[in-house]
Parts: structure tokens; sequence; C-alpha cells
């Protein structure tokens, strides 16, 4: 797409993303010391799940959730996630030649870009 490959960084441990991240259509990384975390100055905030932006997602989520563990499709999340829950997204447009074209820091748990401002970023920064 756009010539833009996916790449999704979690600060679980990898035998934890295994069962989650088979079946994906991008690759994801591991990142259980937050190494990639604090190069990239993602942060971690109460507003991640408190912002009243992000409770609709929430919800939906949640009640998602519910159904297809109530169906057998999914287990129980965690209690006590490695990482926690309070994590900000944060999304980067980075070159091949690993320089960062363009960067945004969620302001809560379900702020990222849309598919169509990443397709606009790539577009402007394609080399």
């Amino acid at each position: 797409m756009a010539g833009v490959r996916e790449v999704v960084v979690f600060h679980s441990p990898a035998d934890e993303l295994l069962s989650h991240a088979a079946d994906l259509p991008f690759a994801v990384v591991a990142d259980p010391d937050e190494r990639l975390y604090a190069e990239f100055g993602v942060e971690r905030s109460p507003r991640a799940l408190l912002d009243p932006r992000a409770w609709e997602s929430i919800v939906r989520a949640l009640l998602s959730g519910v159904q297809e563990v109530a169906r057998g499709r999914e287990r129980l999340p965690s209690t006590s996630p490695s990482g926690g829950r309070l994590g900000l997204p944060a999304d980067f447009l980075i070159a091949s030649d690993g320089r960062v074209l363009a960067a945004k820091y969620g302001e809560h748990v379900y702020d990222q870009w849309s598919v169509s401002e990443l397709l606009e970023l790539a577009s402007r920064n394609a080399a």
C-alpha cells in the first residue's frame, strides 16, 4: 500500500504476543523492556484510558470482547498484562534509510493516524 509497510511494537514479551499476532497482516515486534518506546519517546499515562474521546471505542471493544469470550473464540484478557494498560499510542512514518519523516504521539488509547492520513503523509514524503 503506497510503499508503506506496517510494523507494530508492543511492550509485551514475544511468548505473550505469539497467540495474538500469528495471523496479523503486519510485522509485530516485542519490546518488553520498552527500549524502542524510550528511544522514540512513547509515554504511558492514565489519560490513555481516562480521556472521554476514547470511551466509545473502549466500550465497543469491551462488548465485542465479551461476545467473543462467550462464543469461545477468545480468552479473557490478563488482569495484569505485561507493561500495564496505560500506554499511549505513537505512529511514525520512517523512511527506508531510518529517518523519521512524521510522528504522531497519541493523546489517548485510540488516537492514531487514520489510513487516509497515513497515505497522505506517505505521498507527501515519497522520494
